[in-house]
């Protein structure tokens, strides 16, 4: 999982390129006319103010815990990221969807496109500057991790990282829309193409939209770790001494570094209380040595089956 550091000068890196291609797109959709270069410029304002919120976020998790919050604030980081989708389907999404309809129904005249493809070719070299910095931290992440590049990304929860590598394909994949609807636009006569481009501009928004606000929903209600990290948790803790079995395991996810793990754990008859105060700190070593993002262990000593006085079968797996 990533180091704040990383996150950070990736969100910094798309803050920057997006700022000044939102200006720069913003005159040429003035001087052109064109409504897709106006989306496009409404489209990298949207980022831009994504990715100050995301450095927000990534800030204040990293305040410690305290008494009013003992378990830290590392899902606040979820919280701003949130906002930051709202801001991609309100700032970018409606206003690229209302300005390529108002388009097709009142239609436009359109000036000299020449700096308009200008100001695409550069967008389109700061964007992809922007989206090599971002897959370049998930790849290396994806490889720690011993991962695909694409299920990492799905899963990932530095969802900090994640929306930049959305939005900046996004952005690419928009530069491209409003170019055709230029293209169009001067191999026709008609204003639709440049409608139709705004329009599928903020089609595309709302989908990065809605994939980033689910991907942080989730983790803001409680996500566990992947299944095979979850196998991995459970054979760690068998492999302790005094222990005979894992009834109930619980993980987790509570920031890009921060890890929950909960379980109630059957002893061996015979361990003395000693023996069982050793073994949750080995355990406890364990785990974080293999996984050093997990932060916090509890187990609870709980009579299995086996146990005389209880008859308490395994529970399921919760995650």
């Amino acid at each position: 999982m990533a180091e704040n550091g990383e996150s950070t000068f990736t969100v910094i890196v798309a803050a920057m390129a997006n700022l000044g291609i939102a200006v720069a797109k913003a005159v040429a959709g003035v001087v052109s006319g064109s409504s897709a270069m106006l989306s496009e410029a409404a489209h990298s304002l949207a980022d831009t103010v994504t990715e100050f919120m995301l450095l927000t976020a990534l800030k204040r998790s990293e305040k410690p815990a305290d008494e009013d919050h003992p378990l830290g604030y590392a899902n606040e980081r979820y919280v701003w990221a949130m906002l930051a989708a709202v801001a991609t389907f309100v700032g970018g999404a409606v206003f690229s969807l209302y300005d390529g309809i108002h388009t097709l129904v009142e239609g436009e005249e359109l000036g000299d496109p020449t700096i308009s493809y200008i100001v695409l070719g550069i967008a389109f070299l700061l964007e992809g500057f922007s989206l090599r910095t971002a897959v370049k931290q998930v790849k290396a992440e994806a490889t720690r991790m011993k991962a695909p590049f694409a299920r990492y990304l799905r899963l990932t929860p530095d969802t900090t990282v994640k929306a930049v590598v959305m939005e900046d394909s996004a952005a690419l994949a928009g530069l491209m829309l409003a170019a055709g609807g230029l293209l169009g636009v001067q191999l026709t006569g008609s204003s639709t193409w440049d409608g139709i481009a705004s329009i599928l501009i903020g089609l595309l928004l709302v989908y990065v939209a809605w994939v980033l606000g689910r991907s942080n929903a989730e983790l803001l209600i409680g996500r566990p770790l992947p299944r095979p990290m979850r196998q991995a948790v459970r054979e760690e803790l068998l492999a302790v001494d005094h222990v005979v079995g894992v009834l109930d395991l619980t993980t987790l996810i509570q920031g890009p570094d921060e890890v929950m793990v909960a379980a109630k754990v059957d002893f061996r008859d015979m361990s003395t209380a000693a023996e069982v105060e050793r073994a949750c700190e080995t355990a406890e070593s364990r785990l974080r040595t293999r996984f050093p993002a997990i932060r916090r262990v509890y187990l609870d000593p709980t009579p299995g089956r086996t146990q005389p006085d209880g008859a308490r079968g395994p529970e399921p797996e919760r995650g």
